[in-house]
């Protein structure tokens, strides 16, 4: 049962070799190679390109045409003969309208179409896709600060089996001491074999605790890794547990992302309600032309028209239905704006009261700490001069332990209620940008 420190030698000189890992750096690495965020990039782009899509609205429509044909349909091939400016009087001629010869042509056509109003419609749309594409980029902000959040967990999550792990070490080996101890006693008669196995009960107790740390290290930096875009971190990380200072009283400088991203849809919502009712109304539109068809590249002819049209349609219940659907849409984006302002509210009081608590547990883990090491101090000293039992000795050791385990499990909160306060506030998590 002695292998237990070799192992975790064994496994520490690797880490050793690696280059530390500080917790800013894990956040930015998680930035840029998490799969996950880099979907969200892909978001932001394909938003913004339907924002540009959008911002062609207002741009006039061109298009050309090509084409040949050959009819001897009377119709078509008079209709034909005259836009190549070809006609003559023998054209007329009953028997050649009634039955003309076939006859081919070929030509083409450019054309301009340009919106000139449409209720609204257009400016609406463009802004709407505009709000939007900052919307997603507010998002994915956002997205990037909870990942962040993830880090901080993970990240101390290992610091703490790391401490832990050091320290059931001690304890492993302070059982190992503990027995030679109480094994010469027995060998010498006075004390009874019992106190041996009492003591190699505690032993393989800790051992126990020592391979779950062991697991729960891996965990942890399989987790790590997982959230930084990559393998099991396996560096040491150089971040300390302890935090630097506590962010009760902070304030944040600016607005949320998830709620400016709130607000961007609340404002995209309304110019799509503003669009929708521009539905209802007439549209206007400019269209120019110009053709040619062609008997041969040297003869044919040519034309050009331009137009001014208005449409509207009087009655369009599905336009107005989609009208109203559009308005319920904007007070339900309203409504969610408001909720999540007063969300964002109780996160921040929760967060405070949060680190408020894990400060205080901190202060008083100290305190068992330092009372329950100079207990185990004691009981193994007066016990070794034969004026406690071992029994007594062995709770002190828990008690230790337990006080460890309490240190840690507070810094701990507080170093993530710290970053969950941050996320809460708007401001960056752990001062990264």
């Amino acid at each position: 049962m002695k292998s237990l420190p070799l192992l975790a030698l064994l496994i520490a000189l690797p880490l050793g070799a690696a280059e530390p890992l500080s917790l800013s750096d894990a956040i930015r690495r998680s930035w840029s190679a998490q799969a996950g965020l880099k979907a969200g990039e892909a978001m932001v782009e394909s938003r913004r390109a339907e924002a540009l899509a959008y911002e062609g609205l207002r741009l006039p429509t061109v298009g050309i045409q090509a084409y040949g044909m050959r009819t001897d349909e009377p119709m078509m091939a008079f209709g034909v003969k005259l836009n190549q400016a070809r006609i003559g009087m023998m054209d007329f001629n009953p028997a050649t309208l009634n039955k003309p010869e076939a006859i081919g042509a070929f030509g083409g056509g450019l054309s301009l179409q340009q919106p000139l109003y449409a209720g609204g419609r257009i400016s609406a749309a463009r802004e709407a896709g505009r709000l939007l594409a900052e919307s997603e980029r507010a998002s994915q902000e956002r997205r990037k600060q909870e990942v962040a959040l993830a880090i901080v967990q993970a990240y101390f999550g290992a610091e703490v089996a790391d401490q832990a792990h050091a320290w059931v070490g001690e304890t492993i080996a302070w059982a190992e001491e503990m027995e030679r101890f109480v094994r010469a006693r027995v060998d010498q008669g006075l004390w009874l074999p019992s106190e041996l196995a009492r003591v190699k009960a505690f032993r393989a107790t800790a051992e126990a605790q020592g391979a779950e740390i062991q697991k729960q290290q891996r965990t942890a930096r399989s987790g790590l890794g997982l959230l930084t875009g990559g393998n099991p971190v396996e560096a040491p990380l150089s971040t300390p547990l302890e935090s630097p200072g506590s962010a009760v009283g902070g304030t944040g400088n600016a607005e949320r992302a998830d709620l400016q991203a709130a607000a961007l849809q609340a404002q995209a919502a309304a110019q799509g309600s503003r669009a929708a009712r521009g539905g209802l109304l007439p549209e206007v539109g400019l269209e120019l032309g110009a053709g040619t068809l062609r008997h041969s590249l040297s003869d044919g002819g040519h034309w050009t028209s331009a137009s001014v049209g208005l449409r509207w349609k009087l009655f369009n219940e599905p336009e107005r239905r989609k009208a109203q659907a559009a308005a319920a849409q904007e007070r339900a984006a309203r409504e969610m704006l408001s909720f999540k302002r007063q969300q964002a509210a109780h996160e921040v009081r929760e967060a405070r009261d949060s680190v408020t608590a894990a400060t205080a547990r901190i202060q008083a883990a100290r305190q068992a700490l330092a009372a329950a090491e100079e207990s185990r101090r004691l009981r193994e000293a007066r016990h070794k001069e034969g004026l406690l039992p071992l029994l007594e000795v062995l709770d002190a050791q828990a008690a230790l332990e337990g006080a460890r385990t309490l240190l840690l499990q507070s810094l701990y909160d507080l170093r993530v209620n710290q970053a969950r306060l941050d996320l809460a506030l708007g401001t960056p998590i752990e001062g990264v940008q």
